[in-house]
């Protein structure tokens, strides 16, 4: 499991003009859901910019006044015109309490479609599951090496632990192994011609 962390600070004052201020000090206000509590704090880009931009899953250890709270990131504010982060919300990890999350959707295997030139097609990248945070992981992975060209895999193919429970339906598809255009022309033409010597 990939573990990152984040140095914060301690965020006494709320309401708007106080945001405006620590934004205006490079600070990003965040606030840590979790045990039935909000906590207050921020940090800067450089703290978390290993944790925002990037497509892997990461568990947030957040150090704040001598304690490390274990938590996950659930989401992330922006400017509506600037790419400047605004606002960050994490949620605390607390064992025993299950959670939500998304974690990246990774393939493995040889498909006979891809060797055959198909292009592998991913329509979904994160899949959502609901487990306890001991049984957290980063990742899932899916065997495409059954897939023939023009043939797809869906969520119910994705192998998971008794204790993950996917929280999207079965018969969502995931990938597709597509046919070229190339190919597809090449396989018409290859009928039209097995057809028109059928007809002599």
């Amino acid at each position: 499991m990939q573990t990152v962390a984040i140095n914060a600070q301690a965020r006494p004052e709320l309401g708007k003009k106080a945001t405006k201020s620590y934004r205006n000090q490079g600070l990003i206000p965040c606030v840590m859901y979790g045990n039935g509590k909000a906590i207050h704090f921020t940090t800067t880009l450089n703290e978390v910019k290993g944790t925002i931009y990037t497509p892997d899953f990461k568990i947030v250890e957040v150090s704040l006044d001598g304690e490390i709270h274990k938590c996950i990131l659930k989401e992330v504010q922006y400017h509506p015109t600037k790419d400047n982060i605004l606002h960050i919300d994490f949620l605390q990890l607390i064992e025993g309490n299950p959670v939500k999350l998304e974690v990246p959707l990774r393939f493995f295997g040889n498909s006979p479609g891809l060797k055959a030139g198909g292009k592998l097609v991913q329509s979904i990248r994160r899949i959502k599951i609901k487990t306890l945070p001991a049984n957290i992981v980063d990742e899932l992975k899916l065997d495409i090496s059954g897939l023939e060209l023009g043939q797809s895999i869906r969520v119910r193919d994705i192998k998971v632990d008794e204790n993950i429970e996917i929280l999207i339906p079965g018969g969502t598809p995931v990938a597709l192994i597509e046919i070229p255009r190339a190919l597809r022309a090449a396989a018409a033409a290859a009928a039209a011609a097995t057809t028109k010597k059928g007809k002599k």
